[in-house]
């Protein structure tokens, strides 16, 4: 650890670094007599900070060093050989602050030390043990806590700023938090000193950019809140430089308030008699005693001379964070000298291209005497009467009274609330105090007694006498918060937010695009004994108000001496206010106690600046690109200030006291000597500048760019405020202008406005990159991070500029200028480089063009950037290419200028009333054949034809006709030379096409090129000259159709393809009828969307799927304005194929669902209707729409019908089952009528045989005999009529033929087993490929089971067992996805299966067909899978076993006992893939087919489970050794007794338990064969090792297991494994197994109970 004493600066060996060089001096000297001592360090300083008799820096690393008289440690450091902070080592410090009498720094990571004074609390809590310290010798960290959120946050900092009795942290939230004592610190407290830091609740919810402190005052540069009016009661609007009704460039609506004299400051009304008063507060002397015995006494008042300001520190105010941007519309006022006109600055400094260093010591002389000459000739000796200090008051008002430790905030906070937060927003309290609370009546007293001393008085220095004259409407934008319920502290939305009418129209981007905001306010507060809050008062502001006056100046920068303050501006302006006894304000205006512009000499331009104790310094740019200092304050030595500190008597003026000073800034010589300064800074009486050394021109570079920035900014702003402003505010530029060229002004208005905006939120960028040039990437400049935005803003305002030339706007707006500006016209024209002003005129088209120039300056500065590097590096990459991207686009825009002077030529050549209807703002000429170059072919002897080309359309003019033919849509084709000798080009359109013909070769290749160039350029390529018949054939534009029958009056966006429409686009109709999706040819062709309107329904039809030739073909869903949708298959426009129609949900008809098959839009074929209104349902053949052959019908009721139908009608034999089994078999004539010979079969099985009439549900006349069967015929006839169903229904092969035949189409076959393999497959991988590039919303699993299946799989080898299980994978995969033929095959079943048997379907006779049904689908199915896997075998065919070798046999021998060979059948390959989707809808059939049994199994069921376990096994007929003696429960053995249930063979239950939870037949059987495994496991430990099984023994304890398993509805599942096993496994071990369990099924309905 190094010692404290010891310091770098002693240590000479290290080189002096190149930047960050640090000078100072003291302030009060002759300038002449200045001579800055350079402080040498091994580290570049980065940073340094002045108190009022000490100092910081902060060195390269994060060291700290400390100079000056260190009173806490009783060490006076001389400035040459400071000492460093050893306790911030390895702290990363990366800002230092320093206040009155104490210090602070910010660590890396957001944390804060403080040391020092700590009397008011300044330092924070530093409590070692219980006592606070009243110095802190050593850095101690002080935490800044949010404890408002829960839990506790740590706050992190980006800034300090300090000041005598308090500090300020900005925080990474950019809020504002304060500690201390006095009412500097903003805060809502009565309680001082606060040690712990809290928010400065008025600033809550405002964006607090930066903050400065006085001696007991703050400032805080804040971004203006976006524009809001709702908490304004009826603002006026202020026109500001123009209001127009189509465009606003700028507009403020300002806040209507009282007048602050209503309210008392301290934020508690007063009474009537104090209503109108408002006055300085009288202060009386405060000695403070510091730790080293020095007394500090005199503030501002107290009695001491005007220049005795040495305990007056200044905390530095430098910041180096750059605010994010605001609203980009900088709505300012004037910029004016002090007798109000506005100052016109000079181009000269752009026009002389000078060297970045001065070339010689003769012009480094003159500029210094020219400037010197400038700055010294106001100067004199100030008199007691504009000292404006308060030296210079009577006794009566210089002095109050103050009681210690008192604080005029203690009674103001607690008594009327909702009076003081209504009223605490305008004022703030009546006078400077010190950390001292005074009663509140003693408040009322003073201003009573002020009262009488002021009546008919007007006092300047509490009035701002320019403020007075103005009206309500531009009072302050910007009021404090004024809860109106709860305190501030709970209540963050003030009610009184600051209001802003600015428009949004110049914002491109917000506020935080990265680039500084110039949208600023100034707020202050503490005490204003001098006028240093800035609100026309000397009164006190307990809280943060925004300074009214600098709203909308844009303010950039604000800095805080002692007892003045500071502000700058984007534009480079400097305004100051407060104590101006020694001159530091830079201007003598009255009063002081409002901002006011200082004096700045022509040409400097202020870009920096500090505020010290009684004296200002200004960093500025001079006629050259070096920077120069200006100085404001004392210029004669003073004479022991030190000795005088102290009280002296109030009145007291001693002559050698007395100072000089100047009335504006003056220069200071030495600043040429010490290179190129970076930053300024003060205080006390201390001034400091940090500079670079200009290494290879780099810093140079750096700052020729800013300041040229600069420049151009107050250039850009003077024209906007003497010429563009003023003429958007006359009424009369709308009538003067013109219909055509007022929006265009507007317009150019609006893009110079965004111009403008960019460019001064671009130059206080570079000024806050200059401030940190050191610490600063080069590729982190704005023209290298924000190019788009840069070349976009330049292009913008090109176009405006262009536009308003090509339709002779300037020649109108010319007239215009000369009316309205009158005297400003002369100053327009001192705007004016030479070559914009002839004889005192202005060329007002040069003039708006010339921004454009600053594009090449960019270039040249990046360039010359870009060769401080090597060209390997990345800075010089990224300035090389921003060097190449400004002078591509100045090169670029340079031309557009040309081309806008020569469009405006022509049109001025060729006026008219033909050609004034294609003069259009965006449109230029670029060749025209008036010299008949150019003529049509064919064209006849006399006809007139004149060509001319724009760059968005080619004319063909013919007498008084135009044909315009856009760009967009225009092919160019050279005619190759042949015998005719024409020198022939074609021109391809939408709707016709016809030929050129040049004069001459050159004349052909001349329009040839520019054709070419101007198609490319319109459709966005870089017109570089495409060779000939290479502009792009297909490209995207819009076009609307005009003779074309099918499309006429169409409008097409999307592709074309030569001359037609192709590719995907959209289409829409005059009528309202839109198309979107793919065209070929000219056609609608490939998948699209249409819409098309019905007139009588006011409802649009809508339609998604396929297209071919203009027509709807292929799938696809159709959605009518009736309310019907039909989804399926189409051809040539109509429904044809398979299809499914629903109806009912709008229409008046009965809603019903078809699905089957349609031939020409007509139901013919197999399908199912479901008539949901009347409860039936039709399942069989069509014609024309009509029911017609074999069909099945079921109803709600149970009724269920089968036989044939003719003309819609149940006609012939037919077949009828009522629910209670009652069967009629006979001949209809009627839906549901009997007529004609039948036999009715009673459920008991009475027959009645004869001849029948009548409808069944009304009741039936008979003819006939009655037959009672005998007693051993009941069996018989039930089977009979069983049997007798399905005799006339459609066979289950011949159902759904449709949908098979769309799924062999989409395979690309014509009929089923008919067509190629290869283009099957091929076609399977162009549909995946095709959904995943136009689904980009797929799920990430679907997406890969579709990446998975564009590879084609190897068909055509022979399939083993190897492979089989990759056909098996791969078809699993193919439907998972609808998007897949077989896939969509798949979910067309399932949806067909659940329309027939779900519902009304649910009948339990349609069992039989269900289960065909499926049987069908397999076999169909399969037939598909054979032609894609044509290796694969029959149904029932088997797979050889791979050739493999012996240790591959070996390993595979247990699989060649199971069965030697695969076997494939249709069903163990597809079952799985169909069965889990049929499940529901076939097992609820299978439930009903068995609901008797299963009502009478699960009957037993429940009853024989009823017993305990050993019970059962008795009952059961189980040999005991086989009876379990122990179970296990949780890991526990328990032995089983007479009483235990559920304990035995718990795992063969719970096995067999799993059947439900399967959905195949071969998934069952396997869980029935894992129950017998189970079952012999648990049995195997009780018996012998060599036990096999005998049926005797095992089926009583399967038995068991069935028992205990309680398996529901095990009929169905018996019956459904039986019907759709496979056939090749039922004579097997597992055949076996599962008529064991269908025995133990029958068993279990037939036993009877215990």
């Amino acid at each position: 650890m190094e010692n404290q004493e010891e310091s770098p600066a002693d240590e000479q060996t290290f080189t002096p670094p190149e930047r960050g060089l640090l000078h100072i001096w003291h302030s009060a000297g002759r300038n002449e007599q200045l001579c800055p001592e350079r402080v040498l360090l091994s580290r570049p300083v980065l940073q340094i900070s002045l108190g009022e008799h000490h100092g910081l820096l902060l060195a390269q690393g994060g060291q700290v060093y400390s100079f000056g008289e260190l009173l806490w440690r009783d060490l006076s450091i001389p400035v040459s050989a400071p000492v460093l902070e050893a306790s911030l080592l390895g702290k990363t410090v990366v800002r230092v602050a320093a206040g009155g009498f104490h210090c602070g720094a910010l660590g890396e990571q957001g944390n804060v030390y403080m040391w020092g004074e700590n009397t008011a609390g300044q330092c924070g809590q530093t409590e070692r043990g219980t006592v606070t310290n009243i110095t802190v010798p050593e850095p101690f960290p002080v935490s800044v806590v949010d404890s408002e959120v829960v839990p506790p946050v740590v706050v992190r900092v980006v800034d300090l700023a300090c000041g005598r009795e308090h500090s300020l942290a900005l925080s990474a939230q950019n809020e504002l938090w304060a500690w201390g004592s006095g009412c500097q610190l903003g805060l809502v407290t009565s309680t001082f000193p606060v040690w712990r830091p809290q928010k400065v609740e008025h600033l809550t919810g405002r964006h607090v950019i930066q903050v400065a402190c006085g001696a007991y005052h703050s400032l805080a540069l804040v971004r203006s809140l976006p524009p809001q009016d709702s908490n304004t009661q009826n603002p006026p609007k202020k026109t500001e430089r123009g209001q127009s009704p189509h465009y606003s460039l700028t507009e403020k609506e300002e806040l209507f308030t009282t007048d602050d004299a209503h309210y008392c400051p301290l934020g508690v009304e007063l009474s009537d008699a104090l209503k109108n008063e408002t006055s300085p507060r009288r202060r009386g002397p405060r000695q403070r005693l510091h730790p080293g015995g020095i007394s500090a006494g005199s503030s501002p008042g107290s009695g001491a001379s005007s220049c005795s300001f040495s305990e007056d520190g200044k905390p530095n105010t430098k910041q180096k964070n750059l605010p994010a941007g605001a609203n980009l519309e900088p709505d300012r006022h004037s910029i004016t000298q002090i007798d109000g006109s506005p100052k016109a600055r000079s181009l000269s400094g752009w026009r002389a291209n000078k060297s970045s260093a001065f070339s010689d010591e003769l012009e480094l002389q003159n500029l210094l005497e020219k400037l010197s000459g400038q700055s010294l000739e106001g100067h004199h000796t100030t008199w007691a009467g504009d000292t404006d200090s308060l030296s210079s008051h009577t006794s009566d008002d210089s002095y109050v009274s103050s009681t210690p430790s008192s604080d005029l905030l203690t009674s103001s906070y607690k008594e009327d609330s909702s009076i003081r937060r209504q009223t605490n927003n305008n004022s703030g309290p009546s006078g400077p105090y010190s950390s001292s609370p005074v009663c509140l009546e003693e408040v009322r007293l003073c201003l009573e007694k002020e009262k009488q001393s002021l009546q008919g008085q007007k006092s300047s220095s509490l009035t701002n006498i320019h403020q007075k004259g103005k009206s309500a409407a531009s009072r302050r934008r910007s009021l404090p918060g004024t809860p109106t319920h709860g305190s501030p502290r709970r209540r963050r939305p003030c009610a009184c937010r600051p209001s802003s009418g600015r428009t949004q129209a110049a914002a491109p981007e917000e506020a935080d695009d990265g680039l500084p905001s110039l949208e600023t306010e100034v707020w202050s507060w503490g005490r204003g004994s001098e006028g240093q809050l800035g609100h026309g008062d000397q009164l006190a502001r307990l809280q943060p108000l925004c300074i009214k006056s600098l709203t909308g100046e844009e303010v950039i920068k604000v800095a805080a001496g002692s007892h003045h303050s500071l502000a700058l501006t984007a534009q480079c302006q400097v305004y100051s206010w407060g104590s101006n006894m020694c001159g530091q304000l830079g201007h003598v205006n009255s009063p002081v106690t409002v901002p006011q512009q200082a004096k700045l000499s022509d040409g400097l331009r202020v870009w920096s600046l500090s505020a010290g104790q009684s004296h200002s310094l200004l960093l500025a740019d001079g006629d050259c690109v070096q920077p120069v200092l200006l100085y404001c304050g004392q210029q004669q030595e003073s004479m022991s200030v030190q000795s005088e500190r102290g009280q002296q008597s109030r009145n007291q003026r001693s002559p050698s006291r007395v100072e000089s000073y100047t009335v504006r800034p003056t220069l200071l010589p030495f600043c040429i000597e010490m290179g190129y300064i970076s930053s300024v800074y003060s205080g006390g009486q201390t001034c400091a500048v940090l500079t670079d050394h200009n290494i290879m021109g780099f810093i140079s570079a750096i700052h020729e760019l800013a300041s040229r920035e600069r420049q151009f900014y107050s250039w850009l702003s003077d024209i906007r405020k003497v010429l563009l402003t003023p003429l958007r505010n006359r009424e009369s530029v709308c009538p003067a202008l013109g219909e055509q060229c007022a929006p265009l002004f507007f317009s150019l208005c609006e893009s110079f406005v965004h111009l403008s905006t960019l460019i001064g939120r671009h130059a206080t960028s570079l000024s806050y990159f200059l401030h940190d040039v050191q610490g600063r990437d080069v590729t982190s400049l704005p023209l290298l991070t924000h190019t788009e935005f840069f070349l976009d803003t330049y292009k913008k305002y090109c176009s405006a500029v262009g536009d308003f030339q090509v339709m002779g706007g300037f020649q109108s707006l010319h007239k215009l200028s000369l009316e309205c500006l009158g005297s400003q016209w002369t100053r327009l024209s001192q705007l004016c480089v030479s070559d914009q002003s002839v004889s005192g005129d202005v060329d007002l088209v040069s003039l708006l063009y010339w921004p454009l120039q600053q594009l090449h300056q960019y270039s040249r500065v990046l360039l010359k950037l870009a060769s401080c590097y090597d060209v390997l590096t990345v800075e010089y990459q990224s300035l090389h290419q921003g060097c190449s991207q400004f002078e591509s686009l100045s090169s670029s825009l340079l031309r557009r200028k040309k081309e806008a002077e020569t469009t405006f030529v022509f049109w001025k050549t060729h006026s008219g009333k033909t050609t004034e209807v294609l003069r259009l703002p965006r449109r230029r000429v670029v060749c025209e054949s008036s010299n008949r170059s150019l003529t049509l072919q064919s064209a006849g002897r006399f006809s007139n034809h004149w060509f001319i080309l724009f760059n968005d359309a080619l004319v063909h003019t013919q007498f008084s006709s135009h044909h315009v033919y856009p760009l967009t849509c225009l092919w160019v084709k050279p005619v190759t030379e042949d015998s005719s000798g024409l020198y022939a080009i074609k021109i391809t359109c939408p709707e016709e096409s016809f030929t050129l013909v040049a004069s001459t070769p050159q004349e052909k290749n001349k329009w040839l090129r520019s054709l070419n160039q101007a198609v490319d350029l319109v459709l966005g390529g870089g017109g570089q000259g495409s060779s000939p018949g290479l502009t792009a054939m297909s490209r995207t534009a819009s076009y609307t159709f005009t003779g074309d029958e099918r499309f006429k009056d169409a409008q097409y966006t999307g592709s074309w393809l030569a001359g037609r429409v192709h590719g995907r686009g959209t289409m829409k109709w005059p009528d309202g009828q839109i198309y979107t999706g793919n065209f070929k040819n000219g056609l609608e062709d490939g998948y699209g969307e249409c819409m098309i309107p019905n007139k009588v329904l006011n409802k649009p039809d809508t339609y998604q799927g396929q297209w071919r030739e203009g027509k709807i073909h292929g799938f696809g869903k159709y959605k009518y304005a009736s309310g019907e949708v039909y989804e399926g298959c189409f051809c040539d426009g109509q429904r044809h194929g398979y299809g499914m129609l629903s109806s009912g949900k709008l229409a008046k008809t009965s809603s019903s669902v078809f699905i089957g098959h349609w031939v020409h839009d007509r139901k013919t074929g197999y399908g199912v209707y479901d008539d949901i209104t009347r409860g039936e349902k039709y399942m069989g053949l069509w014609q024309d729409d009509q029911r017609h052959g074999s069909s099945v019908v079921v109803t709600q009721y149970g009724v269920y019908y089968e036989g044939t139908f003719k003309e819609n009608k149940m006609s012939g034999p037919g077949l009828l089952v009522s629910e209670d089994d009652t069967v009629f078999h006979g001949e209809f004539s009627d839906d549901w009528t009997v007529n004609g010979k039948g036999v009715l079969s009673l459920s008991n099985g009475d027959c009645l045989d004869g001849m029948f009439s009548g409808e069944w549900s009304s009741g039936l006349k008979v003819v006939g005999m009655y037959t009672k069967p005998g007693i051993y015929e009941t069996e018989s006839k039930e089977r009979n009529s069983v049997n007798r169903l399905g005799q006339y229904v459609v066979p289950a092969a011949q159902r759904w033929i449709c949908v098979f035949d769309e799924c062999w189409s989409r395979l690309g076959c014509e009929a089923a087993g008919k067509g190629d393999r290869t283009t099957a497959w091929e076609n399977i991988a162009v549909t995946i490929t095709t959904v995943r590039r136009q689904s980009p919303d797929l799920s990430r699993s679907h997406s890969k089971v579709l990446e998975s299946l564009e590879f084609i799989p190897q068909y055509g080898e022979p399939v083993t067992t190897a492979n089989y299980d990759n056909i098996r994978r791969y078809l699993t995969k193919a439907c998972e996805t609808p998007h897949h033929p077989l896939g969509w095959l798949v979910e067309t079943l399932v949806t067909a299966y659940r329309m027939t048997y779900v519902g009304v379907g649910s009948n339990r006779r349609l069992l039989r067909q269900a289960v065909l049904e499926v049987q069908a689908y397999l076999t169909h199915f399969y037939s598909i899978v054979r032609f894609l896997f044509p290796e694969l075998p029959e149904d029932g065919g088997m797979i050889p076993e791979p050739p493999s070798s012996p240790t591959r046999r070996r390993h595979s021998s247990n699989k060649a006992e199971q069965g030697s060979v695969v076997v494939v059948s249709c069903s163990s390959l597809l079952l799985p893939l169909l069965l889990p989707r049929l499940y529901p809808p076939l097992f609820t059939l299978y439930c009903l087919q068995e609901e008797p049994e299963e009502a009478q199994y699960w009957e037993r069921i429940l009853r024989l489970n009823k017993q305990p376990d050993q019970s059962l096994l008795s009952f059961l007929g189980v040999q005991e050794k086989f009876w379990p003696l122990w179970m296990s429960i949780l890991g526990e053995k328990k032995q089983i007794v007479s009483s235990s249930k559920d304990a035995c063979f718990v795992s063969s239950v719970e096995t067999l338990q799993q059947i439900s939870t399967t959905f195949t037949p071969s998934d069952k059987l396997v869980v029935i064969q894992k129950t017998f495994e189970e079952l012999t496991v648990e049995v195997k430990p009780m018996l012998d090792g060599n036990f096999l099984w005998c049926m005797d023994d095992l089926f009583p304890l399967f038995l068991y297991v069935v028992l205990r398993a309680r398996i529901r509805n095990l009929g169905a599942e018996v019956s459904l494994i039986e019907d759709l096993m496979d056939p090749n496994i039922q004579h097997g071990e597992m055949g076996l197994m599962f008529t064991t369990l269908k025995a133990c099924y029958i068993q279990i309905q037939q036993e009877s109970t215990v």
